[in-house]
């Protein structure tokens, strides 16, 4: 792979100030409808699934990695990677710690929400990358197949949020600034939020069997009103005395975990 390599040394070149864009300005990723990936783990899913690099950037330093060198193999003939110095690689990474390869793909269009799905998470306002790529990670690994992201959320598709979901992304349906309200008029499950107070019931008590929407809310403040007023049922999660809440990534992995539990002791899926 190496002999095919393209070398540049300049941050002038057009080909490397798009990866400069792209992995620090969430404005630059909505113009192009791109984004990066950084690391290996990120680009073999992202072939795994049938995504096409439009541009792959390795370091110096990387070419002499073994997953690496067997990242890249993989490519289809005609893909010619670029090879850039160390110094210049970092500044092209979006991570603090780069992991010597990423890759510049075509962000996905929003999936179609689809309403009558067995299940599905509706998370509204998450401002946290790290969070929301968590959930999304979670919520693949729990069975669940899409994820509505109300505005207010993080960009689903930042590498940020990318590096975090581990490769979540390209398993799910994800629509971004999904108006909730509008598109849960033609659901038939039950919607279900998480909190305390007055009429939640426990989590573990609650026949989580059949088809829910599960309402995930922003860090602090949880689920908008409108949307809380939209649940068809509250339930919170047992927790010892004197804690108030959990992580809003804590509480989905809980809840969609109870619920892969209950329906796979009745031979059900997610």
């Amino acid at each position: 792979m190496a002999e095919r390599m393209t070398v540049l040394a300049s941050r002038d070149n057009p080909r490397l100030k798009l990866l400069a864009a792209l992995a620090g300005n969430a404005a630059a990723r909505r113009e192009h409808g791109q984004t990066l990936l950084d690391g290996v783990h990120l680009l073999e899913c992202a072939l795994d699934a049938g995504v096409a690099l439009l541009d792959v950037c390795v370091s110096e330093s990387g070419c002499g990695n073994p997953e690496i060198a067997a990242l890249l193999d993989r490519l289809p003939a005609g893909a010619v990677p670029v090879r850039v110095p160390d110094a210049l690689f970092s500044r092209l990474s979006p991570v603090d710690t780069p992991a010597g390869i990423l890759a510049r793909i075509a962000a996905p269009a929003a999936a179609p929400a689809a309403e009558q799905e067995s299940s599905f998470v509706i998370l509204d306002a998450i401002q946290d990358p790290g969070n929301l790529g968590g959930i999304l990670r979670t919520a693949a690994a729990a069975g669940i197949a899409s994820a509505w992201l109300t505005p207010g959320c993080a960009q689903a598709w930042s590498p940020k949020t990318l590096r975090a979901g581990m490769g979540a992304h390209f398993r799910l349906r994800i629509s971004e600034r999904v108006d909730a309200l509008a598109k849960l008029a033609g659901y038939d499950g039950k919607v279900i939020a998480t909190g305390m107070g007055a009429g939640a019931r426990t989590l573990f008590d609650a026949d989580l069997r059949p088809p829910l929407a599960w309402l995930f809310g922003a860090e602090g403040q949880g689920v908008s009103a409108a949307l809380r007023a939209r649940a068809d049922e509250i339930l919170a999660i047992p927790m010892a005395a004197g804690i108030e809440s959990l992580n809003v990534g804590a509480a989905a992995a809980i809840c969609l975990f109870e619920q892969t539990r209950q329906r796979r002791e009745n031979g059900n899926r997610p």
